[in-house]
């Protein structure tokens, strides 16, 4: 059954500019980000190191997820992590382009040679953990994927156009993804993904945090099948359901617009460089 929280009000907007939120961040291990306040007036986290390494966010168009993918990045930036943004839309995560510590790419041969790159890196950050046995030294690194059903397509048909004579049928692309999202965890390699709907395609058993904000009854089944009934979707502005293990948190997620995104990181670069 779905596991409810005592009912409370949830915030109308949460905001980084609220009393005591940037406070509330700067006090939290690397590893763990603000989700948002839950309905017992509770703040939802998630660990990326214990709890669950890739967190996807589920939600019709306008539901919110661009922001909440910039509220969950910004806080791993900002404490010390890189990021690769894959934004196909070009458009949405603007407050990245120019920060030192961000990869941004937005066309899909671009989007599909950083994958291809990246499981050479994932590659060698396991051989680093094979001799050396720990995590400790490796930079955290947060995959950026945007619109990530949409273009896991059009990394599929890209593939289908280039791929010449004896090259494997599968998109290299997409088959690191699915390498990223089996062995990140090991190698401190986060991926943070949206999508309007849910599909197997975006390799869903690997997320053990989902975040469903507008979508359908089906979506719910297919995405939270053992939250029974599922809870009504709400339009409000930032709200949302955490769905962890047995649980769905009622959360009004922590809003953070593009300028104060880049603003906050670009004094965070500065104050590190």
């Amino acid at each position: 059954m779905w596991n409810t929280a005592k009912k409370t009000t949830l915030p109308e907007l949460l905001r980084l500019t609220d009393p005591g939120i940037r406070e509330q961040l700067e006090a939290l291990p690397a590893s763990t980000v603000l989700i948002g306040l839950g309905a017992d007036g509770q703040p939802v986290y998630v660990d990326l190191d214990t709890e669950s390494p890739h967190v996807l966010v589920c939600s019709a168009s306008g539901g919110g997820t661009t922001t909440t993918l910039r509220t969950l990045a910004a806080q791993l930036l900002h404490h010390g992590a890189h990021a690769l943004v894959l934004d196909l839309k070009r458009v949405s995560h603007q407050w990245a382009r120019d920060l030192p510590m961000v990869t941004y790419r937005s066309s899909i041969a671009d989007i599909h040679d950083a994958l291809v790159g990246l499981r050479a890196e994932l590659k060698r950050r396991i051989d680093h953990v094979d001799q050396h046995g720990e995590t400790g030294d490796l930079t955290r690194l947060t995959v950026v994927f945007e619109g990530a059903g949409n273009t896991l397509r059009q990394l599929a048909r890209h593939w289908d156009k280039v791929r010449q004579e004896g090259d494997p049928k599968m998109s290299p692309a997409v088959d690191a993804y699915e390498e990223l999202l089996f062995a990140g965890r090991e190698a401190r390699i986060h991926i943070l993904a949206s999508a309007q709907s849910y599909s197997a395609a975006l390799g869903c058993e690997q997320f053990s945090t989902v975040l469903l904000g507008r979508v359908t009854t089906r979506t719910w089944s297919q995405a939270a099948p053992q939250i029974h009934p599922a809870p009504k979707s709400s339009t409000h502005r930032g709200r949302l359901h955490t769905v962890q293990g047995f649980t769905a948190h009622p959360t009004q997620v922590l809003l953070m617009t593009d300028a104060e995104a880049a603003d906050w990181l670009a004094a965070t670069a500065a104050e590190a460089g």
